[in-house]
């Protein structure tokens, strides 16, 4: 019964969506290519698997104790086949270094190599996912307020080692799936108060990723992440969005725009057109702040659709790498997944089912108001209908049906941990 009322409720939305001259199914084909980058840490509170882990450090906070978090590789593995199996389309998996298969070994971050990802590499092929990778350098002893930019040439060079030991990790994942590795490098390197000294430690920082990048990788991409601050960096942010955007804009590098690495009234979604104007393409960490970088679950909230919205209106789908970055232990970690991974699926759906064409030729034409009518119309427009559709198509539940999975999970694995 409810797979028929979905079908007709598709079929009424595909001649409206005509009316505007838009092609649901050529939008679907569209949406079913749009793969974005789930994120291990919502499995497990940002933790890890390294031997010698220690408390979490480096503006990295990860808030609530619901119970039935990973707590090795094999129940993060697991847990994340189960979100991806209730997410429409096919994804990607962003792994930071802290992920890696160290069996119980030892082994420090200037001292990875491949072979700790290799059961990785092997995963993702048989579950058909491919991989994105993170440099990582919070949560360690050398972490301190500051990695990249730190004046001890000891412990930058060791956080330079780290880095470029990531950048050999990844392009091994983009060899072996065949497709570029996307691998994003933030650090939380600032101060907490009042300092004299900015302009040496973002030298130092530029020298750091001069030396990092200069090794050429074809099998993977660098995007380099900035931010406004850290908790406990309060006061300065080396790696800030000037200094990034003009040494991504110098060197043809990647910008990371994370959505809650902004001031509350800035904009993500308009820099989108004013990145790409100077930069091959752009990576998204997609999460929801509310005051501070909170990394909330992503909702479809005015800012995410705004984000989407400028993509499309850009023409830039085939520039921009989409992954999330939430990391909330409050609630259920599957549930988290599968909310904030369909939000920005219907984001995404939403901007592609505009009538761009139309409401552009009105801009042109200054018929101002039938911009503003065409555009609210849409927010009305039954989109809802096509994706539910497009879940039907890929086989996973529709609407909050995906619950009962979930807490069928939690029920028969989570809670057992």
């Amino acid at each position: 019964m409810k797979e028929t009322l979905v079908r007709q409720a598709y079929e009424v939305a595909k001649q409206r969506y005509a009316e505007y001259g838009v092609d649901t199914e050529s939008v679907l084909r569209q949406l079913q290519d749009f793969h974005l980058s789930l994120h291990c840490w919502q499995a497990d509170d940002v933790h890890g698997f390294e031997v010698q882990a220690g408390a979490m450090s480096g503006g990295i906070q990860s808030t609530g104790d619901f119970p039935g978090a990973a707590r090795n590789i094999d129940e993060l593995r697991q847990d994340i086949l189960k979100a991806k199996s209730l997410i429409p389309g096919n994804h990607r998996l962003n792994l930071h270094e802290i992920y890696g298969d160290f069996q119980g070994k030892v082994v420090d971050r200037d001292e990875v190599t491949v072979e700790y990802f290799q059961s990785w590499i092997e995963w993702a092929r048989e579950n058909d996912t491919k991989l994105d990778f993170n440099s990582s350098s919070f949560s360690h002893p050398k972490s301190g307020s500051l990695s990249l930019a730190n004046p001890d040439e000891g412990i930058r060079g060791f956080w330079v080692e780290h880095t470029k030991r990531c950048r050999e990790i990844a392009n091994a994942m983009g060899e072996a799936q065949g497709d570029p590795c996307i691998m994003n490098l933030w650090v939380h390197d600032g101060c907490k108060d009042q300092s004299v000294n900015h302009m040496l430690y973002r030298h130092l920082l530029k020298e750091s990723l001069d030396e990092i990048f200069a090794k050429e990788q074809p099998m993977m991409k660098d995007c380099i992440e900035g931010k406004v601050f850290g908790i406990g960096l309060e006061s300065f942010t080396v790696g800030s969005h000037d200094f990034y955007t003009a040494y991504a804009a110098k060197n043809n590098k990647i910008v990371t725009i994370d959505t809650g690495h902004y001031h509350p009234t800035e904009v993500p979604g308009d820099k989108v057109s004013a990145l790409l104007e100077f930069i091959p393409e752009l990576m998204l960490h997609v999460s929801r702040p509310i005051r501070w970088d909170s990394d909330h679950v992503t909702i479809m909230d005015d800012p995410t659709q705004d984000l989407f919205l400028e993509i499309v209106r850009a023409g830039a789908l085939d520039r921009v790498h989409y992954g999330l970055d939430f990391f909330d232990g409050s609630i259920n970690r599957i549930g988290a997944y599968v909310i904030g991974s369909r939000s920005a699926q219907k984001c995404m759906l939403r901007a592609l089912l505009e009538p761009r064409e139309l409401i552009s030729r009105a801009e042109l034409a200054g018929e101002g108001y039938k911009v503003l009518a065409l555009i609210e119309e849409q927010k009305a427009m039954p989109w809802q209908a096509v994706y539910d559709e497009f879940c039907l198509r890929n086989d996973v539940p529709v609407g909050v049906d995906f619950t009962k999975e979930i807490d069928a999970y939690e029920a028969e694995v989570t809670s057992k941990r």
